[in-house]
């Protein structure tokens, strides 16, 4: 696998930069950078058009595009057949189930996050049913520049942990300042005890490196959905 060839969809942002390094320092082949307007630096090759015939060349697809590309995006790729990991976040819920047709012809991993410990996270929140009866908060921290709120992590994590107690949590609180790259809270609270989970993200490699390691995990699955749960 040491030849792995890697295309990057959403190459010349900032995620695609985090991408280009982790892919190198994995000893992999930062081969495809696609791109829309900016030619990214770095990539053996780069495109801006799926018809580009080094699109056939790439082993495993790692996309952090707009969701107004995301259509476009995860059909060209899913014609390929070859892995599909994708941290585009803000789609919606026709594109959620256009990403449901595309895994019927390759292995597509989707996440909101693409932390390792926000995984493990979510992982956990299942137990929080053996203490339902407790009040519940999930509180997150962003960036000024984030544009969605609550982020996708903390509506992930809100789905997850209603449908571990079973019943309706206050809105997620959501707080955007300075540069925080993101703080995940969960509150379990009782009048006599509070549980807290807290999860940081100190810097954006974290995300590139969990979308490698999450591509990694699928690579030798067939077509089907997965998620970050699949990689432990």
């Amino acid at each position: 696998m040491k030849q792995l060839k890697v295309g990057v969809v959403g190459a010349s942002g900032k995620m695609g930069k985090e991408l280009r390094q982790v892919i190198s320092e994995a000893g992999f082949t930062p081969f495809l950078g696609m791109y829309n307007s900016k030619k990214p630096e770095g990539f053996e090759h780069a495109a801006n058009s799926w018809n580009d015939k080094k699109t056939e060349e790439v082993d495993l697809w790692i996309d952090f595009s707009l969701p107004e590309a995301f259509d476009q995006a995860i059909k060209a790729m899913a014609k390929f057949k070859k892995p599909i990991v994708s941290g585009t976040t803000g789609i919606s819920a026709a594109q959620k189930e256009l990403l449901k047709e595309a895994s019927a012809h390759a292995p597509i991993l989707w996440s909101s996050n693409m932390s390792v410990g926000v995984a493990f996270v979510n992982k956990i929140l299942s137990q929080f049913k053996d203490i339902k009866d407790f009040d519940f908060q999930i509180e997150e921290l962003h960036h000024k520049h984030k544009k969605d709120a609550p982020s996708g992590t903390a509506k992930t994590m809100q789905e997850n942990l209603e449908s571990a107690v079973d019943k309706k949590i206050p809105p997620t609180l959501s707080i955007r300042g300075g540069g925080i790259f993101g703080v995940h809270r969960i509150w379990a609270m009782s009048d006599q005890e509070v549980i807290t989970i807290e999860h940081q993200a100190l810097n954006r490699k974290v995300f590139a490196e969990g979308a490698l390691r999450a591509g990694l995990s699928i690579f030798n699955k067939g077509p089907g959905l997965y998620s970050m749960k699949d990689i432990f």
